[in-house]
């Protein structure tokens, strides 16, 4: 208690201490001077406690809120703090009251120099404005003098500056009169000076007063004089305008001052643009003759520089002088103008197209915009003066238009290179075969091809993207920001080229003895993965990198990303189908003349496996290598251990002896040729020409199946003796031993062998099969 009697006095007196004493306002009134200097320092609250975010401002327990309560606070204290933390609380208030004092006297001392000199300065202040106002009495005084004396000396002059102004205006008239005596020696002069415009200026100063004062005797003789000479000046202004010697600016001084001279309007107008059309039409004349067939074309750039300088600049002339001499003919005016400049613009923009086609053969299109650009802003002022006769909408129309004609070249460039590209792949396949060494492998030849046209495709918009920069002027035209870019590049040149690049592709899937059959199988491998590859990636790639180029601002309809992809896979799919088929021929042509050029009734007892079977198996080898190269491995069915082990005879399954065993027996019940046509209707149909994944697997199964459906038709149109019937039971068993590995389902193999084994077996009149372990003997040793 003794503590928190300590602590009370030093907080300060509330206002339950003593409500009615002075004391009781020393608190708020230490208050109010606390809050003055933190007004005034710029503090806030919370700032000048040390604060930077203090507690609520309402609460009375905060020390340093505007709501302070001493005595809530020190109840707060009696029933939260033990007696020690009330003696700290007490050491540390006096200690902070301490720090507040000396804070309080540093900065009375900080400011006592500052307010002495406040002092000063004010008193220096006083003493000034009591010279000043000293200063202001006596310039007062000196005005008021001034004033008098200048209302005294205007009182003595009146009479004379009266009598002044009269004299000054008789002079005035006198001289006035003497120009009019003194005109047509004046106006002779100048003629014969040559100073036409000096002459009428001073007929037009004096035409007016001629006018008016022609009924006296002596101004009529001056103006009869003055009308002679004007008549002689307007003959010879009229002369040296007809000679066309002279400028441009010559020429329509001429005109303005024969309008100034009062001549015709309309016949001056038919003059000034008849000459006009003569010095263009040289302009004209000089740039077609550029264009002849004997010199050389002069550079493209220069070209449009001279047309621009000459012909557009002197058009540019002619529009203005004409506009602002024959401002007062009105529309009809303003038609001869507008049909003007349209006739001879379009013989210059004639020109101009013929130049621009020559430049179309070349890839370089930065010199080209170039020229388009400088052409474009040439005709902005002609554009701007000439509105009716849409000489801008024309420039834009030729810009646009070769913009056109260079999406088309390029894509046809990268037609051109696609096609040189599979050149190349062609060369590069042929030239192992012709020199006997390994070349670049599949993969090595797709990369190349792929990256050949990538290359040629960036090339190809980073040259059409010059025409929607920045800094080109008609690069903000509508088309340049909506068609050109969505219709123009993007369907125009990149869909077009995948497009075209999937049909050349497909192209190649021709009939045989048409454009497909001299087409090297693997060039069909190589295209079908690059169109696949174009589906899973490629494509997304350039027409992101297109839509990011060229920003589409236009609303039209473009191809989506899954319908070029779903071209691509259809064509990719296409090729490896006929990849299969093509390969599938070739084999089954070496099995058909295998089969048909051989005497099977009169064949030998087999001892060897026949080589054509062997090479069967090596170009199957190959290509199953080949198609490695481009396509992963794919899906196999689980296989069998004795897959490489089955024998072919016509008794090596249940099935097969059953149905030609009762053939051999002394009473047959039932015919075989029954048994096997019944056993076909159970069995699974295998579908020869099913669709190719894309996938090794898939293909070499397809090829497979081709091959050995072939084998099979052809043995069913030939008659077997014994021996052949062997002979064929070994070729199968060989087949099995290496085929079973490159197929799906090795039952597939299995199936296929055993078709052409029975049909042998149907067509055999002494069918006797050999001995599986013989069989197997002869094809290991083969």
């Amino acid at each position: 208690m003794a503590a928190a009697a300590a602590v009370g006095p030093g907080l300060g007196s509330g206002p339950g201490d003593s409500p009615e004493g002075p004391e009781a306002d020393a608190p708020e009134r230490r208050r109010k001077a606390h809050g003055m200097l933190k007004l005034y320092y710029g503090l806030s609250e919370g700032e000048a406690a040390g604060h930077p975010a203090g507690p609520d401002p309402l609460d009375p327990t905060d020390l340093n809120g505007a709501h302070f309560d001493p005595e809530v606070y020190l109840d707060k204290l009696r029933r939260e703090c033990p007696l020690a933390q009330l003696m700290d609380s007490e050491t540390d208030m006096v200690r902070q009251i301490r720090a507040l004092d000396s804070d309080m006297q540093t900065l009375v001392y900080e400011n006592y120099n500052k307010f002495i000199s406040a002092t000063d300065t004010i008193r220096k202040m006083k003493n000034d404005f009591r010279k000043m106002e000293d200063e202001m009495d006596r310039l007062a005084t000196n005005m008021a003098v001034i004033t008098n004396f200048s209302a005294r000396i205007s009182a003595t002059l009146q009479d004379r500056h009266e009598r002044i102004t009269k004299l000054a205006g008789v002079h005035a008239l006198l001289r006035k009169l003497q120009f009019l005596f003194e005109l047509p020696s004046r106006l002779t002069k100048c003629v014969e000076l040559g100073a036409y415009g000096q002459a009428v200026r001073y007929q037009g100063r004096a035409r007016a007063v001629l006018q008016q004062y022609q009924h006296l005797p002596s101004f009529r003789a001056i103006q009869d004089d003055c009308q002679v000479i004007t008549a002689r000046l307007a003959q010879q202004l009229r002369q040296r305008f007809r000679e066309g010697c002279s400028g441009a600016p010559e020429q329509a001084e001429c005109v303005e001052l024969l309008l100034a001279l009062g001549e015709p309007a309309e016949e001056l107008c038919e003059e000034f643009l008849a000459h006009a059309r003569g010095r263009l039409e040289e302009e004209l004349s000089s740039l077609e003759a550029e264009l002849g067939p004997s010199p050389p074309a002069p550079d493209v750039l220069e070209f449009t520089d001279r047309g621009g300088n000459g012909f557009v600049g002197g058009l540019c002339q002619v529009a203005a002088a004409y506009q602002e001499l024959f401002a007062a003919q009105g529309p009809a005016g303003a038609e001869k103008l507008a049909a003007f400049a349209q006739e001879l613009g379009g013989r210059y923009f004639a020109l101009v197209e013929r130049r621009l086609a020559q430049e179309q053969g070349g890839s370089d299109n930065s010199l080209l915009v170039r020229a388009l650009d400088r052409f474009h802003r040439r005709l902005r002022a002609p554009g701007a003066l000439l509105a009716a006769a849409g000489l801008s909408e024309s420039a834009t129309e030729i810009v646009e238009q070769v913009a056109r004609e260079r999406l088309s070249h390029h894509l046809q460039g990268l037609k051109a290179a696609f096609l040189s590209s599979l050149t190349d792949v062609r060369q590069a396949l042929a030239a192992p075969r012709l020199a006997g060494k390994e070349g670049p492998s599949l993969a090595e030849l797709l990369a190349n091809v792929a990256s050949s046209i990538l290359s040629h495709i960036k090339a190809s918009l980073a040259s059409v993207h010059l025409f929607t920069a920045k800094e080109v002027s008609f690069s903000n035209k509508p088309y340049f920001r909506g068609e050109f870019c969505s219709q123009g590049v993007r369907e125009g040149l990149i869909v077009g080229f995948i497009r075209s690049m999937c049909q050349t592709a497909q192209s190649f899937c021709d009939s045989p003895g048409e454009k497909g059959g001299a087409t090297p199988p693997a060039l069909l491998l190589l295209l079908s993965r690059l169109c696949l590859d174009y589906e899973t990636a490629t494509i997304s790639y350039i027409l992101t990198l297109t839509d990011e180029q060229f920003l589409v601002q236009d609303q039209s309809p473009v191809t989506p990303v899954s319908t070029l992809c779903a071209e691509a896979r259809e064509t990719a799919r296409r090729l490896l189908t006929h990849y299969v088929k093509v390969q599938g021929l070739v084999i089954s042509q070496m099995l058909r003349k295998s089969v048909e050029t051989r005497d099977w009734l009169s064949t030998l007892e087999p001892r060897n496996v026949r080589a054509v079977m062997k090479r069967v198996v090596e170009d199957t080898t190959a290509i199953d290598v080949q198609v490695g190269l481009l396509y992963e491995e794919g899906v196999r069915k689980a296989q069998s251990s004795d897959s490489s082990k089955r024998t072919f005879s016509v008794y090596s399954s249940s099935r097969q002896q059953g149905r030609y065993a009762p053939s051999y027996t002394p009473s047959a019940p039932m015919d075989t040729n029954l048994l096997s046509n019944i056993q076909k209707l159970f069995s699974e149909r295998i579908d020869v020409f099913s669709p190719v994944e894309f996938n090794k697997v898939s293909v070499l199964t397809g090829i497979i199946k081709i091959s050995l459906k072939t084998l099979l038709e052809c043995v069913r149109l030939r008659t077997f003796g014994r021996f052949g019937l062997q002979q064929v039971q070994v070729d199968c068993h060989f087949l099995q031993l290496y085929l079973w590995r490159f197929v799906a389902d090795e039952e597939l193999v299995h199936l296929l062998l055993d078709e052409v084994v029975a049909s042998a077996a149907l067509r055999c009149p002494d069918p006797v099969p050999m001995e599986p372990s013989v069989v197997e003997v002869i094809c290991e040793r083969g």
